[in-house]
């Protein structure tokens, strides 16, 4: 009877790992989309010179429906998930959040490249979003994850704070792949 309630309990642990991990990605991606919302919000009031639109109506079109895209996307995580730990204090869980953070890149960046039709310009700046997010997640996130497991063992304030940490360096290096 102990052999099946500790089997249970890895099963949800595991379970716990994943949807972090989820909800990392979907935090990161609609925050970038968010980020490109404002953009194109500023270039429709003339406040960055317009690259992407050829009028502000166009642009601020494209920013409204960014932004409610955003929202949806940053709710996910809330509403379905509310896991915001990441747990990573055994090899093993880092092994399993590695695979986890390689395995959900690979194939959302599949997914994207398959369902979005890149001929309209902006649905291409979504795809460009998807593939930073996807190639951070290659390979950026597992380096901060390694990072992590190797010092929150002596820094406990890493411990708290990992999947902040990880959410924040995860945004910022998305940012280098756009």
């Amino acid at each position: 009877m102990q052999f099946q309630s500790s089997n249970l309990n890895r099963a949800d642990f595991s379970k716990s790992q994943f949807t972090s991990i989820v909800s990392l990605y979907l935090f990161t991606f609609g925050t970038l989309l968010l980020g490109f919302s404002a953009y194109l919000f500023f270039e429709a009031t003339g406040n960055v010179s317009s690259t992407l639109s050829n009028w502000s109506g166009q642009g601020l079109f494209w920013s409204m429906i960014t932004l409610f895209i955003s929202i949806f996307v940053l709710f996910i995580p809330i509403e379905f998930f509310g896991s915001y730990k990441i747990i990573n204090s055994a090899f093993k869980d880092l092994l399993i959040n590695i695979i986890t953070v390689i395995v959900l890149s690979l194939l959302s960046l599949f997914l994207f490249q398959m369902l979005l039709n890149g001929e309209n310009l902006f649905i291409n700046e979504y795809l460009k979003i998807a593939r930073a997010t996807s190639f951070s997640g290659f390979i950026t996130v597992p380096l901060v994850l390694f990072i992590l497991h190797n010092f929150s063992k002596n820094v406990s304030f890493l411990n708290n704070y990992s999947f902040s940490i990880v959410l924040l360096i995860w945004v910022l290096s998305s940012q280098l792949f756009i």
